[in-house]
């Protein structure tokens, strides 16, 4: 079935299937069944689930918990096709298309955009420079100039290119990013065709989405009757604010509680230095105890009153003309992490910590630096994030841990150094115009020394 409007995602992740697609089907629980997603990956990710998915027609069970435990089960018909990868994105360069597809939307990891403080492509990276150099598709932007190239000289028809994601700013730096990234290949004629025939709207996403284990899976088909491969589960919450700027239509969205707004910033700013802060901060501190899962590090007193404090004194005095009651945010966000029924691990948020650090820390350093502020609560953050990588490149800490923007020369000196809070503060890819700045040294190494001090103590 084709229906007269599309939404085209690129990462079939589980956070996507638990939110932008759930949203969707509150709308068609409330019978507007206008608007389908068709979803895919521009890289063979997770092929065992995309081929459960296609069998199972893009339908999946979601498994949400609320904050007694209580489990609720619902069934997600919104992805009506299930695009399969290949090395060419050919299906997925075809959707892009079809005139009933009117927003292309994407989920990425914050490292996914490679982008500096000014919205400059970090070079570096392997896949980057391959996209940029071999004309490849390896990343969001070689893949998107490729699928709106077709779409300019096929169809020449306007779309929305929509992130959902933890990027503070995200539609805007996307399009400075992707803007840099045709630039950078010599695409005059796309530039300009994207220049004129897309948005790309700013978004605040909130739900706390686990990695699906196998016992999700068991949970389903206990309590619904139903074999799914595909089913996941998140917790309760959801919050999802849009900035209105929709250039080919978009869904009721105000319908299923997505609040649209003329400016995203303020929920953006308080949820990434409130929320996305204090869960590094607490997967940091989290790794070095010894403890496996979110809910088990917030329930560690010394690492709760770490992210505390961080919030208190160091984040909400800096959040001017706030649109959140912020005590009371700081709160729900720490209530949320204590959850025991939402099963997020301190790997998974450790994922990317580099982006993490410069995107959702550096903030808050870089303007209590500027307004005099004391950094006591906010160092805490970097340095454990350094204890973290001392101990995890000795082998010390054992987790997964990922990084794709983590400097591998940074890596290296870290092994071998005897001076690591010089060595770290120094990192320009971390610090940006702060790096070796005197005051963050000497208030990265009081903190340090506290982090050290946690460390040997568990």
């Amino acid at each position: 079935m084709v229906l007269d409007s599309t939404i085209l995602h690129l990462g079939l992740g589980a956070f996507h299937r638990a939110h932008q697609a759930d949203y969707l089907q509150d709308l068609y629980d409330l019978g507007d069944e206008s608007w389908q997603i068709v979803a895919g990956n521009i890289r063979p990710f997770d092929q065992v689930l995309i081929e459960s998915l296609a069998e199972q027609g893009g339908e999946y069970t979601l498994e949400t918990l609320d904050e007694r435990g209580v489990a609720h089960y619902r069934r997600i018909k919104t992805i009506k096709t299930v695009v399969p990868w290949h090395e060419d994105l050919a299906s997925l360069v075809a959707w892009a298309c079809d005139p009933s597809v009117k927003i292309i939307s994407f989920t990425v990891t914050e490292a996914g955009y490679y982008l500096d403080s000014d919205n400059e492509l970090v070079a570096g990276n392997a896949d980057l420079a391959s996209d940029l150099t071999e004309g490849t598709a390896l990343t969001l932007y070689g893949a998107l100039a490729k699928m709106l190239a077709a779409r300019s000289s096929q169809l020449d028809e306007p779309v929305t290119l929509q992130c959902c994601d933890n990027l503070l700013g995200n539609g805007d730096r996307f399009g400075k990013g992707f803007k840099a990234f045709l630039r950078a290949t010599r695409q005059a004629d796309l530039l300009a065709w994207v220049e004129a025939n897309t948005s790309t709207p700013n978004s605040m996403v909130d739900r706390i989405t686990p990695k699906p284990t196998p016992a999700v899976m068991e949970r389903v088909a206990q309590n619904t009757g139903i074999n799914d491969p595909a089913s996941l589960m998140s917790e309760r919450f959801k919050q999802w604010v849009i900035e209105d700027r929709f250039i080919a239509g978009r869904p009721n969205w105000e319908r299923a509680g997505v609040l649209l707004v003329g400016d995203v910033e303020p929920y953006e700013t308080a949820k990434i230095r409130l929320l996305n802060a204090s869960h590094s901060c607490i997967a940091w501190a989290g790794a070095l105890a010894g403890h496996e899962m979110i809910y088990q590090a917030v329930g560690d007193a010394a690492i709760r009153e770490f992210a505390f404090r961080y919030m208190t004194d160091s984040a909400i005095p800096l959040l001017y003309g706030a649109v959140l009651n912020l005590p009371a945010y700081r709160d729900q966000v720490l209530a949320r992490f204590s959850s025991p029924y939402i099963p997020d691990t301190c790997s998974r948020v450790l994922t990317d910590s580099a982006a993490k650090l410069t995107g959702f820390i550096l903030p808050t350093i870089r303007e209590s630096i500027a307004e005099g502020r004391p950094l006591d609560a906010v160092m805490m953050l970097p340095a454990f994030y350094l204890s973290f990588l001392l101990r995890y490149t000795r082998g010390v800490v054992r987790v997964a841990y990922s990084d794709q923007s983590l400097s591998g020369e940074l890596m290296a000196k870290l092994k071998t150094t005897d001076d690591p809070v010089t060595i770290f503060a120094a990192e320009s890819s971390l610090f940006e115009e702060l790096a070796g700045d005197r005051m963050l040294v000497e208030a990265l190494q009081v903190a340090f020394e506290r982090s050290e001090d946690f460390a040997s103590q568990v």
